[in-house]
């Protein structure tokens, strides 16, 4: 007797999170959608590589030092790894408030902010929080339908609440948040590094080398190494000065704590090293997407069959098999007069039946 089995294609959260956001390899990958501009990334940082172990290293491990190559590939595969860990992780998204969470907060702005007469504005959706003696103000995101932690902000590419939002990076095709700064701090750092080794080893090369002025190659390369230059060490420069005050790119775009405002950071803690600490060493909290969790079931207004009842529907009814009895083996039956065969007459002796003839 055969036995169906039917098997349900089992839905993972990632793939029903709202978002702009692009996931692979069964959600562990989480990416923006635009992804143009990190594929250039991409092939600046390994053109350029690649064209300087192709022919510098090997001219100034032989008249210099072995030793050239080998650091040049150390800082590239730091940055190249740094570079896919800010790219590829999730920058510590928010999740979206469910609905029944949601109704339950309207019902509690409703009943603190009272009934709104009809053509007047409703009043800001804001919560006042206290850190280090200083009132920092939660805002209410329309999109998600919660309120926003300290220093998180909506991002309008990813369509995403950021925990720590610092900014989106076009360039690492991810937005910049409290999961994954640190990664992109070390990886425009290493960069930078990586930067000014080429460049600097290039016009080494350009004055010892009989040949430099034979590939055309190398212009294109010490070209890209002089732009990229002077933008990627600005850049870590800017940084750098943000994570010594403890403060976001987001915050310093608005004037949060500075300007007009002349409200201290309350995030500071007055001291560049442990600023530095928190923000590069600071335990990393999980994700709280849960990407590859499984999703339950969805329920339907009709019980499907189980199983075994499509089992049995689905094969031939057969009948009730009966048993062999021997012939001294007789059930009991119950039978009731009318069931019982009418008695036949007696059959007449043989010498009536003579002397009638």
């Amino acid at each position: 007797m055969s036995v169906m089995v039917v098997r349900k294609k089992v839905t993972r959260k990632w793939e029903k999170l709202p978002g702009r956001n692009t996931f692979c390899c069964d959600g562990r990958v989480m990416m923006a959608r635009q992804k143009g501009i990190f594929y250039l990334t991409l092939f600046l940082i390994l053109g350029t590589c690649t064209l300087f172990f192709a022919f510098e290293c090997r001219y100034l491990a032989v008249q210099l030092s072995p030793a050239i190559p080998v650091f040049a590939a150390m800082l590239f595969l730091f940055s190249m790894a740094t570079l896919l860990r800010t790219s590829f992780s999730d920058p510590g998204v928010i999740p979206r408030a469910l609905p029944d969470e949601a109704a339950f907060i309207e019902m509690e702005i409703e009943a603190t902010n009272g009934a709104v007469p009809q053509g007047q504005r409703p009043p800001p959706r804001i919560k006042n929080f206290q850190i280090n003696n200083q009132i920092v103000k939660l805002k209410y995101c329309y999109t998600c339908k919660i309120f926003r932690p300290p220093r998180a902000s909506h991002c309008s590419i990813c369509d995403n609440c950021v925990e720590r939002f610092d900014h989106h990076c076009p360039w690492v095709g991810n937005c910049v948040g409290k999961r994954n700064y640190r990664y992109f701090y070390l990886f425009i750092l290493s960069l930078s590094l990586l930067t000014i080794y080429v460049f600097a080893f290039n016009i080494v090369y350009v004055a010892l080398s009989e040949y430099a002025g034979q590939c055309p190659l190398l212009e294109s390369e010490v070209l890209i190494c002089f732009f990229t230059l002077w933008s990627v060490v600005g850049l870590t420069g800017f940084h750098t000065f943000l994570v010594a005050l403890n403060q976001t790119t987001n915050e310093d775009i608005k004037g949060s704590w500075t300007g007009k405002n002349r409200v201290q950071n309350p995030y500071s803690h007055g001291n560049i090293v442990k600023n530095c600490c928190e923000v590069l060493c600071g335990p990393l909290p999980p994700s709280v997407l849960d990407r590859r969790g499984i999703l339950p079931l969805e329920e339907s207004g009709s019980r499907p069959p189980s199983t075994q009842e499509t089992s049995s529907s689905l094969l031939p009814q057969s009948p009730a098999p009966t048993e062999h009895l021997n012939s001294n083996e007789m059930p009991e039956e119950s039978s009731t007069p009318e069931e019982m065969p009418p008695p036949e007459p007696p059959e007449p002796p043989q010498e009536a039946a003579e002397a009638e003839k």
